[in-house]
């Protein structure tokens, strides 16, 4: 089994900035992928953005120059570091790690932004 536990969102006006951590534990044999997927009230869960253990990363075009992905590979711990916020950035955001034929998810945390 793996967990994953996330922290770090909340309320903050437009323009603001929030980091979001996750934190991952249990049988990580196999961990490459770490990434993001949010979900806005009354829309479907989207991928915000993936890293690999190597470092490439990528980037829903909508966040692409805002949002930062990265990881501490030691801790097994990926990061999203979200600036100029919009309050369409408004959603719950998942942490999203697949092994193998599995696909694992994090509580969810969630990020209101205020116009």
């Amino acid at each position: 089994q793996v967990q994953l536990v996330g922290s770090g969102g909340g309320l903050v006006q437009a323009g603001g900035s929030l980091r979001l951590s996750c934190a991952a534990s249990g049988r990580l044999f196999g961990l490459n992928v770490m990434g993001w997927y949010r979900q806005a009230p009354g829309k479907q869960r989207e991928l915000v953005a993936t890293i690999t253990s190597g470092g490439s990363k990528n980037y829903a075009d909508s966040v692409k120059g805002r949002f930062t992905i990265s990881r501490d590979n030691a801790k097994n711990t990926v990061y999203l570091q979200m600036n100029s916020l919009k309050p369409e950035d408004t959603a719950v955001y998942y942490c999203h790690v697949p092994i193998g034929i599995y696909t694992y998810w994090g509580q969810g945390t969630r990020v209101t932004v205020s116009s």
